[in-house]
């Protein structure tokens, strides 16, 4: 369970740069998701963005929260908040907060990220620690690059089998993605027939980029670029999490029409 969270929020990263791109979101965006094993629900998790203002600078303050259900609540108990601040100027973060706990094993961290410096100070307060780390340049956090690759999207110009990458800092690591835009697809939701643009995320292993995992991403093709539906299968059946609500979209959407 504790790499379904880490899969279910990197898997965001998956769009086009485009420094033109429009805002694709707004302040009260609330996105819900349903995380399951065919039939089995395991998890919900939402994401909701709030307008606030953090040292003077005017920021996205980014609320991810993942909590168990049913049966697996019961022998299972799932219940994590990651939380990004970023800011609305350049889009980059300045704060992100990952306090999880999944069957017991938890984790309390705290990172602030120094743009200019390229760096970050990393403060776990479960072993009372603070560690600065380099980072790469315009680095993001697990949440705050699935809201930057929204606005740089240019959905009226991607190319199949286009290859996109993106730096990202998790925990004490900097890691590299590369995405790979698939094509469209008409895709099933519990809104209906949907069209989706569809991804595909590698992961990079050494200097070579390997496909970690079968993991498929479909995202709105509309303004708002949120995901639909991810996909990974496993060595028996397949793990998925599907948009099961949704309000204050900041564009007109297909899904409404449904």
């Amino acid at each position: 369970m504790k790499k379904l969270v880490f899969l279910f929020f990197s898997l965001s990263i998956i769009n086009i740069w485009n420094m033109q791109g429009q805002q694709a979101y707004a302040d009260g965006e609330w996105l819900k998701f349903r995380i399951h094993y065919g039939w089995f629900n395991a998890s919900f998790a939402t994401l909701e963005v709030k307008k606030s203002i953090y040292k003077g600078d005017s920021v996205f303050h980014v609320f991810g929260r993942g909590k168990s259900t049913g049966l697996l609540d019961l022998f299972f108990k799932v219940d994590d908040d990651y939380q990004s601040i970023i800011r609305a100027t350049d889009q980059l973060p300045v704060k992100f907060i990952r306090k999880i706990n999944e069957g017991g094993y938890t984790k309390n961290r705290r990172i602030y990220f120094n743009q200019e410096k390229q760096n970050a100070l990393v403060h776990d307060l479960k072993r009372e620690t603070k560690k600065t780390f380099p980072t790469k340049a315009n680095v993001q956090d697990l949440i705050s690059v699935f809201y930057f690759f929204r606005n740089q999207l240019d959905i009226d110009n991607l190319k199949e089998n286009q290859a996109i990458e993106a730096d990202l800092f998790f925990d004490d690591e900097n890691y590299r993605f590369r995405t790979v835009y698939l094509g469209k697809e008409r895709i099933k939701t519990k809104y209906g027939k949907v069209e989706a643009l569809k991804f595909r995320p590698y992961v990079q292993a050494g200097r070579v980029f390997e496909e970690e995992e079968s993991l498929t991403l479909w995202v709105s093709n509309d303004q708002n670029k949120i995901p639909l539906k991810i996909k990974a299968k496993l060595a028996v059946g397949s793990l998925e999490a599907d948009l099961d609500g949704f309000k204050n979209l900041k564009h007109p959407t297909e899904i409404l029409a449904k």
